[in-house]
C-alpha cells in the first residue's frame, strides 16, 4: 500500500489548534505504516519551516519522532517541499530518514505510473509578480543571507506572518465559493491550472495518474484517460489518497 497526503500545515493557526492537527497527523501516520510500503507527503506539511546549518524550528516533537520510528523501521517516507516548507535543509533526511524532493518526479507504483507534485509553480506563465516571488524565495544566495543575517527567532516570526497571508488568501477564496454556492464551498475552477497543465503533460507523457495538493480542496477528476488527484487541506476536512497494490488510487476523507 502506498499513502499520500500534503497541506497539513503544522504550527498553523492557535496553540490548541495546532496541536490537535499534529495529533491527527501522528496518527494517521502510525495507522498508514502498519502495512505501507511508503508514504508520500506532498508539501506544506509545515506551515512554514526554515532551517539553519544548526537551528532548526522548536515543536513538532510527535511528528519527528513518529517519521523516524517509520524509517528506522524501513517504511520508505518521500517528503516534497511546498510553498510553505521550500527552505527544508538536510535535518529531516539525516535525523529523520526521509527522502527528500524539491520538484515535481515521476515514479512507478504498483505497476501505474505517477506523477507527484506539490503544484505551487504550475500554470504561473502569466503572473509575473509570482513568478519574480518564486524565483526569490527560492534563491539560493538569497537563502544563505536570510541564514547568515536574520537571526532566527525574527525569521519564524517573518515566516509566521507570511504563511498567516497565504493562508487568509485561501480562507477568502473558500468562503467566496460558499457564497456563490460551490458546492459548499468547494470552487472546482480553482484546482483547473492543475487540471491543464497534466492535460499538457500527459499529451507527451505516458501517467496514469497525477496527484496535487497546494489548492487545499479534495478532488477526484477523470476525463477520459486523465486521472488527477487532488489532495485537500488537512485544517479543515483531511484527506488523503491510497493507492493499494493492485493498482486502484483512492481519494479518502479521513475519519475523526
Amino acid at each position: 500500500m502506498y499513502y499520500f497526503a500534503s497541506d497539513i500545515h503544522l504550527g498553523a493557526g492557535d496553540p490548541e489548534t495546532a496541536r490537535r492537527t499534529e495529533r491527527r497527523f501522528v496518527a494517521w501516520l502510525d495507522a498508514a505504516g502498519r502495512d505501507a510500503e511508503a508514504i508520500f507527503l506532498l508539501g506544506d506539511i509545515f506551515d512554514f519551516w526554515f532551517e539553519y546549518r544548526r537551528v532548526v524550528p522548536k515543536g513538532f516533537v510527535r511528528t519527528l519522532g513518529k517519521l523516524a520510528e517509520l524509517t528506522d523501521r524501513g517504511v520508505r517516507v518521500v517528503f516534497f517541499t511546498g510553498n510553505h516548507d521550500m527552505w527544508v535543509g538536510d535535518y529531516l533526511a539525516r535525523e529523520c530518514g526521509v527522502e527528500i524532493h524539491t520538484a515535481p518526479q515521476e515514479v512507478t507504483l504498483a505497476g501505474q505510473r505517477l506523477f507527484l507534485a506539490h503544484g505551487d509553480n504550475m500554470r504561473i506563465e502569466g503572473q509575473p509578480a509570482l513568478r519574480l516571488l518564486n524565483t526569490v524565495f527560492r534563491s539560493r544566495t538569497l537563502r544563505r543571507l536570510f541564514a547568515w543575517g536574520v537571526h532566527p527567532d525574527l525569521a519564524m516570526k517573518f515566516g509566521r506572518w507570511w504563511s498567516g497571508k497565504s493562508r487568509k488568501r485561501h480562507n477568502d477564496a473558500d468562503r467566496r465559493a460558499a457564497e456563490t454556492g460551490c458546492g459548499g464551498g468547494f470552487d472546482a475552477s480553482l484546482t483547473e491550472p492543475l487540471i491543464d497543465y497534466a492535460r499538457d503533460y500527459a499529451r507527451t507523457h505516458a501517467v496514469d495518474h497525477f496527484l496535487f495538493g497546494h489548492m487545499h480542496f479534495a478532488r477526484d477528476y477523470r476525463e477520459g484517460a486523465l486521472h488527477t488527484v487532488h489532495l485537500g487541506c488537512w485544517e479543515k476536512n483531511p484527506s488523503y489518497a491510497v493507492l493499494d497494490d493492485g493498482g486502484r488510487l483512492t481519494l479518502k476523507t479521513l475519519e475523526s
